[in-house]
């Protein structure tokens, strides 16, 4: 595989992302091969690429939004990137997720969960718009952290969108 030719897998897969849970961790390899000078295939990146296959090629139902129950919106982080599922009634209607830049890997547990949050209501703002929606996550402190005024820069301009 060449370079260009994987640029039109990503391509072609990219459109699928929201349909595909963790998608932004899962080709994070194959995004990586991308930036790199030497473009060489690694045991990650060759099981990136089966993966991605795999999943899009499975049978995977996602539900269609019913505008007069609340979303749910699921997230978390991890050590390597962030994801969330909006959803309602306990069937998945979208998912997001991002692979963490070097520079927001080294930042705390409770910003990382923050980021992700963001991220996911401004992925989704589409569905969220005119209507409520409950967020759930396994941070107990970002309860407390989107309670309190919040007077860094940093985290206002996060909260605020």
């Amino acid at each position: 595989m060449t370079v260009t030719t994987l640029r039109g897998f990503l391509g072609l897969i990219g459109y699928y992302r929201k349909f595909v849970q963790n998608y932004g961790v899962i080709a994070a390899p194959l995004t990586n091969m991308m930036c790199k000078q030497n473009f060489s295939w690694t045991t990650k990146s060759l099981h990136a690429f089966e993966l991605l296959k795999k999943v899009l090629t499975s049978t995977h139902i996602v539900a269609l939004p019913d505008f007069s129950t609340p979303y749910i919106v699921e997230c978390d982080a991890s050590e390597t990137g962030i994801g969330a599922v909006l959803q309602q009634q306990g069937r998945p209607i979208a998912f997001f997720s991002n692979a963490l830049a070097l520079c927001h890997r080294k930042l705390p547990a409770y910003e990382k969960e923050l980021l992700g949050l963001t991220k996911a209501v401004r992925h989704g703002h589409a569905y969220f718009w005119g209507n409520s929606f409950i967020v759930r996550t396994d941070h107990y402190s970002l309860k407390f952290l989107l309670e309190q005024r919040i007077t860094h820069l940093h985290y206002n301009r996060g909260s605020a969108s």
